[in-house]
């Protein structure tokens, strides 16, 4: 789009829009869940709406452990969030050791508390609790060190989050206390029904579009990332006013923006698709996105994490970026401002193989393959821990300019057959490179070439006696025609 045009609120206009270069080349970012939730540290991120749900472990342990909803409610845990230790600088410099390159904090998750200075709200972070401007102040350590800044908005969500506490004695019934826990509409309907709760209405469709607008305004994010619940049919309407009036503040500020989306939200065309804890089986030709975490059973700080290994995300960067998508990679840090202990060491461990292999993530493109090998990645939200380990023989490829960066999963021994690269003529794929096409092949990390050979089976490099690095190896193939790197 010319700088001089304008996106218009229609679906036709905003399908004009395309994705920035930055983010494409961007690969690796991280979210943070970080709100009045990681008080209680017990469940998840959701504790806010099941401590008023009878039936759940959440509503037990809050009785047992604070005493009964009406006198100890949700608001009671903000005085307890005080954020002491919070150091945005010393996240930002994690954050660039880790190796992301973009960084999307939660502005204000299901429970309507703003992690930022709302002019929109009293309950926030810089009125409230922390007393601190979170978003803004980690906006400016996240852009110091070099990094892309973002935000998620869970606002849609807000209207019926906190409804368990309409429904009995709470502090949720307390009038005083109404423009904290929203309109919190009750279910007319069972969970499976489509029609479990009422639609939203223009007056809170108008707030929700007012803030979302004032983040772009105040804060600039490249990023604005949406929960699923913003596919509801009224939200169409004010999903098209927000867009352009997003996208054209990007063209206003000379920066490239994007929308996350899940599910059918947006035409594809429109945004940048986002998968919540899943993948994809194939190449998707629109650029798209994985956010997931480090913890398996929580976004937000708990007790009792169960921590994915450094091994296990770095197997899921390499296959999304072979599949033309990024990685989001979400963290939750206690309520004092500390990131606990082992989400530092992995996210370090990701920075150090980043830092080896980099080069075959940052700035690439899809091969005309995305891979190989016997390991079956399941497809779609919520299966990001059914794979079985990735082994030596999954192979992802990626390129950029003249080379092809062919990635093994696991530490090969010996030899390293690639039969995506058997000649054309044996292979019969169209996605091989031909004997006379490689100029190089090398090990990122490593020194000098590698002796290779290439018949029926494959491309066969020699492998020396040990190789830099851990739980992945990639090795960079040089060619001679660009014809191999169609795409890059």
């Amino acid at each position: 789009m010319n700088a001089d045009q304008k996106y218009e609120p229609t679906w036709e206009s905003l399908k004009t829009y395309r994705v920035p270069d930055w983010y494409q080349d961007a690969k690796f970012g991280l979210f943070i869940h970080w709100g009045v939730y990681c008080v209680p540290a017990f469940g998840n991120e959701w504790y806010p709406r099941n401590m008023y749900l009878p039936t759940t472990a959440e509503y037990q342990h809050h009785v047992k452990t604070y005493g009964p909803q009406a006198k100890f409610g949700y608001k009671d845990f903000i005085p307890l969030f005080k954020a002491e230790k919070f150091d945005p600088e010393r996240w930002a410099q994690l954050f660039k050791d880790a190796g992301a390159r973009y960084v999307v904090p939660v502005a204000e998750h299901h429970d309507g508390f703003a992690m930022y200075d709302s002019a929109l709200s009293r309950w926030t972070a810089a009125k409230m609790g922390p007393k601190r401007d979170i978003l803004g102040e980690l906006a400016q350590a996240v852009r110091r060190q070099g990094m892309v800044f973002g935000l998620s908005s869970h606002r849609a969500e807000h209207w019926w989050f906190m409804n368990g506490g309409k429904e009995y004695d709470s502090d949720g019934r307390d009038p005083q206390y109404a423009d904290f826990y929203g309109p919190a509409r009750p279910r007319t309907g069972e969970w499976t029904s489509k029609d479990w709760l009422p639609r939203p209405d223009a007056k809170f469709l108008d707030d929700w579009l007012r803030r979302t607008c004032e983040l772009v305004d105040k804060y600039h994010p490249q990023v604005v990332w949406f929960d699923w619940w913003i596919e509801q049919i009224v939200f169409e309407p004010y999903l098209q006013k927000f867009a352009s009036y997003y996208y054209n503040k990007g063209l206003e500020w000379g920066l490239g923006v994007a929308i996350n989306y899940k599910n059918q939200a947006f035409p594809e065309e429109a945004a940048v698709l986002d998968v919540e804890r899943g993948q994809l089986k194939n190449t998707r030709p629109l650029f798209w996105q994985t956010d997931t975490s480090v913890s398996k059973n929580s976004w937000g700080y708990v007790l009792e994490q169960d921590y994915k290994t450094a091994r296990s995300i770095i197997g899921d960067l390499v296959d999304i970026a072979s599949k033309n998508g990024a990685l989001l990679l979400n963290i939750g840090p206690r309520p004092d401002g500390t990131i606990p202990e082992q989400e530092e060491a992995i996210l370090l461990e990701i920075g150090d193989w980043l830092r080896v292999n980099g080069e075959a993530i940052y700035g690439t493109r899809p091969w005309v393959t995305f891979g190989e090998g016997p390991t079956e990645v399941n497809e779609g939200a919520f299966t990001d821990t059914k794979r079985a380990d990735f082994t030596a023989q999954d192979i992802r490829f990626t390129c950029k300019g003249n080379t092809v960066y062919a990635i093994s999963l696991n530490r090969p021994a010996g030899e390293l057959v690639i039969r995506s690269m058997a000649p054309m003529s044996t292979s019969g794929t169209g996605s091989s490179v031909d004997a006379g096409q490689i100029a190089r092949v090398g090990l990122l990390g490593g020194e000098g070439s590698l002796p290779w050979r290439q018949d029926e089976a494959g491309l066969h490099i020699e492998l020396p006696g040990g190789l830099p690095g851990q739980y992945a190896y990639s090795f960079k193939i040089e060619v001679n025609n660009e014809r191999t790197t169609t795409g890059c």
